[in-house]
């Protein structure tokens, strides 16, 4: 069944003279952008890693309800799912329970494993985060859940207000790159991100993609949602002193030629947790689908040998799916 999506003039009048919106369509400043001769080049030529076609797992334990004061503790659901709990407050990024990044049930990728975290173990969402449209990523299925059971603030990049009010949100934070909201006791901030946006062949760019900063009295969080390598890591350093905790993408990115304007390599992630100075960086966007042609196991051996040697190696974590950690 088909679901209702924004509306490709949905860019919002602050986006008008930025220097990332032109002519009705956002775009990545000094990155150029794939045509279609690349695009057939990669469909007519690809060389996929394995995978199996089921990962079998065990859903882990329930998360606690609230973790309170200073403590931060973080569950990898999957992908680019993870739930940052902190100062009583419980926060979900890109929630996706369906079984398929698709706007359809009987095609599109499909999971190659269960989410880590059962949807009834969730405990009450005060806030989601979304980075972009991509059906991994805006998920309409899990967010119709969300609204219905917690009615959470959705904070969200431009574009895509108008679709989470129809699907049931009521607080929706609308945001451009840099822009900031305050929000409990907290300030979240709207990141650049290296990505793009579609999800029908007559809307791509059409709404803005972003990652997101929560700014709190015991240190900042960052989201990087879907992104390449490029300069934000640097302007990000600039703005804010340090991270806490960086949540960093490190698959989907082969063939690097192909793929290297919108995802980065898990080499390039130790190197974005470096400039950023992320006291930890947790590995995501990985495992659960395949979106490109590295294998299953591929981010994770490469990640491996990037790290080995360093001397800030344990700066960076992946955790199992399903699995929480409280972060110093």
């Amino acid at each position: 069944m088909s679901e209702s999506v924004a509306e490709p003039s949905a860019a919002t009048e602050s986006a008008s003279a930025v220097e990332h919106f032109r002519d009705g369509r956002f775009f990545n400043p000094g990155v150029g952008d794939h045509g279609f001769s690349q695009l057939w080049k990669w469909v007519t030529n690809r060389k996929p890693g394995p995978w199996r076609t089921w990962i079998p797992s065990t859903p882990g334990p329930k998360p606690p309800a609230t973790v309170d004061g200073d403590q931060l503790r973080v569950t990898f659901v999957n992908h680019a799912t993870v739930l940052i709990q902190t100062e009583g407050l419980n926060t979900l990024t890109d929630p996706m329970w369906s079984r398929r990044a698709s706007p359809v049930s009987f095609m599109g990728p499909a999971r190659h494993r269960e989410p880590g975290i059962r949807f009834e173990d969730l405990p009450a969402i005060d806030c989601i985060l979304i980075s972009h449209n991509h059906y991994d990523h805006f998920d309409i299925p899990t967010l119709k859940r969300l609204a219905a059971v917690n009615r959470p603030a959705v904070f969200c990049p431009l574009g895509l207000a108008k679709t989470l009010r129809r699907v049931g949100f009521g607080e929706v934070q609308e945001l451009d790159w840099w822009q900031s909201q305050p929000w409990k006791n907290m300030r979240i901030h709207c990141a650049p991100a290296q990505h793009f946006s579609a999800r029908t062949p007559f809307d791509r760019n059409r709404t803005l993609w972003c990652g997101w900063v929560l700014e709190g009295p015991r240190g900042n969080i960052y989201f990087a949602g879907d992104t390449g390598f490029g300069d934000l890591f640097a302007d990000l350093r600039e703005r804010f002193s340090s991270m806490r905790l960086a949540l960093l993408p490190i698959g989907a990115y082969e063939p690097e030629w192909f793929m290297g304007p919108i995802h980065m390599t898990p080499e390039q992630a130790v190197e974005a947790r470096s400039i950023l100075l992320a006291s930890i960086a947790i590995g995501i966007h990985y495992g659960t689908f395949a979106l490109a042609d590295d294998g299953e196991t591929a981010p994770l051996e490469r990640l491996q040998g990037a790290l080995k040697g360093r001397s800030d190696a344990e700066q960076f974590r992946v955790l199992n799916e399903g699995e929480g950690r409280l972060i110093p």
